[in-house]
């Protein structure tokens, strides 16, 4: 008998995207045109108006077999698929071609309210997910004091869910899907709303989940957690599976992805708060760095209001995204709490990480308020050289984490007691 118990054949989705002539062209026009020529609005849309539909493949011919107990890392960058793959694998989005074969019973936790009757407290929502599930009232009955614990929301058990918070939300409906015992749990980029505290309680209980026996599907930009929790993962890449196989091959393929674009700033204006614009200032074009030469890491932040107390920090990762150097720099060194943009620049004089190719890793939150505000992963990337340096040593890349400066003290003969 087959232990697969996910089976996706020449999975694809496709959307139908429309675009509109006129900047102006809104809400009250498209109204307007309504009032004014019903029959022809409603039976040729948009494209009565001058729409120019466009077909956009989210997946394309997306093959994949899950295991029983495998625990599965979805990894890829922005607009690859991951989201859309889960969404079809939890049948909340249909696929225009292909077919998907699932043995057991599936949580997801795909997005903030996914799952939730807003109108219900957190109390009858616990039993109401669980009888989607398929459980007995009992089998929920029997979990339920755990959940609440898990969630720590016992104070507004009763209060509806649309009163809670993005935290508490998140707490509760991630407390719902890993303790009703489903075979398969899925879990995409939602635990990043969460605090940094309960993201490492997370962690802990897919883990406990995964060594249960059950099969876990994990999307995360966190890289550090795809290695943790995963040991095999599939890279998605423009809606097709780029690579599938064990997790630290697939992270640096992943990596090497953005290490080969020649332009290496992180943009995403889309964002209320947190990172705009990440550079890394190298010594050399393309991202190339010289070993012992100057380095500058320049971050333009965003706050939509402004904060208490701002802070920001990096990280250095290498190439199988393990931490190498944390910098930090807080608002009581330099004042710059505001709303709006500031500009950040750290410059590290003589950095002395070994040859090697680097990523960037940032952290934006609050002291004041102790809130997390967000982290992104793969900001920015760049590669140490060795060219020019003079020695006579020949280490691989990898043989180190730094080359240090050290003075050597040489005693010939017995050494004196």
């Amino acid at each position: 008998m087959s232990d697969t118990i996910i089976t996706v054949e020449n999975l694809s989705r496709r959307y139908i995207i429309g675009h509109q002539r006129g900047k102006d062209d809104g809400l009250r026009h498209a109204i307007e045109r309504a009032v004014r020529a019903p029959l022809t609005w409603a039976r040729h849309g948009m494209r009565a108006q001058g729409a120019k539909p466009e077909e956009f493949w989210a997946l394309r011919d997306v093959n994949l077999e899950i295991k029983q107990s495998e625990v599965v890392g979805i990894i890829g960058r922005n607009g690859a698929g991951k989201s859309t793959l889960l969404k079809i694998l939890s049948r909340i989005t249909e696929p225009t071609k292909g077919r998907v074969r699932i043995k057991g019973r599936m949580a997801s936790l795909l997005e903030v309210g996914t799952g939730f009757h807003q109108e219900l407290t957190g109390r009858e929502n616990i039993f109401l997910n669980g009888a989607i599930l398929g459980m007995t009232h009992a089998e929920i009955k029997r979990k339920f004091d755990e959940i609440v614990a898990f969630a720590e929301v016992e104070k507004f058990l009763d209060t509806p869910v649309k009163r809670y918070s993005s935290g508490m939300y998140v707490r509760l409906a991630f407390a719902v899907a890993a303790h009703l015992e489903p075979e398969i749990l899925v879990v995409d980029e939602v635990l990043a709303v969460g605090d940094a505290e309960f993201q490492n309680k997370c962690l802990g209980k897919m883990s406990e989940v995964a060594h249960g026996g059950r099969t876990v599907l994990f999307v995360s930009h966190n890289s550090q957690a795809i290695s943790t929790l995963t040991n095999r993962s599939v890279l998605i890449q423009a809606g097709k599976v780029k690579f599938d196989g064990e997790t630290h091959a697939a992270l640096r393929k992943y990596r090497a992805e953005f290490c080969d674009e020649a332009h290496a700033e992180y943009i995403d204006c889309a964002k209320s708060t947190g990172v705009v614009r990440a550079r890394v200032t190298t010594s050399e074009p393309r991202q190339i760095h010289r070993f012992g030469q100057p380095i500058s890491f320049e971050f333009e932040l965003k706050f939509a209001s402004k904060p208490q107390k701002s802070a920001f920090s990096f990280q250095v990762l290498d190439e199988e995204m393990r931490p190498i150097m944390w910098v930090a720099q807080c608002d009581t060194e330099q004042n710059w709490s505001q709303t709006g943009s500031v500009l950040l620049r750290c410059v590290i004089q003589r950095p002395r990480i070994y040859m090697g190719r680097y990523t960037v890793r940032t952290h934006v939150g609050d002291r004041g308020s102790c809130e997390h505000f967000e982290t992104l992963e793969v900001v920015s990337n760049f590669e140490v050289v060795l060219d020019g340096v003079v020695s006579d040593y020949d280490w691989p890349p990898g043989a180190c984490t730094f080359i240090e400066d050290a003075e050597w003290t040489v005693l010939l003969g017995e050494p004196k007691t």
